[in-house]
Parts: C-alpha cells; sequence; structure tokens
C-alpha cells in the first residue's frame, strides 16, 4: 500500500524528507510516493480527528497551542523559491 510505503519513508531516518530522497532510502522508484501524494482522494478532517483524539489519550488536552516550524533551506539555490522570514529561525 502506498500510505503505508510513504509513511515509512516520512518516519526513516535522513535529513531530506522530499520525494526523491525518501524514495532512495526506500528502494522504489519516486514516481509511487509522488502518484501517491497528487492522486490519492483521501479526506483530511478525519485523519487530523483521529490525530487530535489519539494526542488527548497520550498527553491530555488542557490547552494546545499550534505553530508553523520552520526548516533551514540547504543549498544556496531554490528555484521560484523567495527567501522569507521564518519564526523559529530568527
Amino acid at each position: 500500500m502506498k500510505a503505508q510505503l510513504y509513511t515509512r519513508g516520512l518516519l526513516m531516518d535522513g535529513q531530506r524528507k522530499s520525494m526523491q530522497p525518501m524514495a532512495h532510502r526506500l528502494d522504489v522508484d519516486h514516481q509511487q510516493l509522488q502518484q501517491f501524494i497528487t492522486t490519492s482522494p483521501w479526506p483530511v478532517r478525519p485523519v487530523r480527528k483521529a490525530l487530535a483524539h489519539k494526542a488527548i489519550e497520550l498527553i491530555g488536552a488542557h490547552v494546545w497551542a499550534i505553530d508553523d516550524v520552520g526548516f533551514p533551506k540547504e543549498g544556496v539555490h531554490s528555484p521560484g523559491v523567495a527567501r522569507q522570514y521564518s519564526g523559529a529561525l530568527g
């Protein structure tokens, strides 16, 4: 199942979590992962609801604060990506 393959790729060691590096670590063609992401018609809300319920079971829910996470880009060239401020990085 492609969802299991993609999830395994996200959970494996490795700094880069884009399709090609993950596919290399999984020893599969990156097109399999790409097709899963671009063509899978799975609904987001039930997945988020299940994750929230699991989090409540594990850590309880008093107050939650959700914040975006910034990752530094690697290298000096990022085609089509403009520089932007990241609060996590300063």
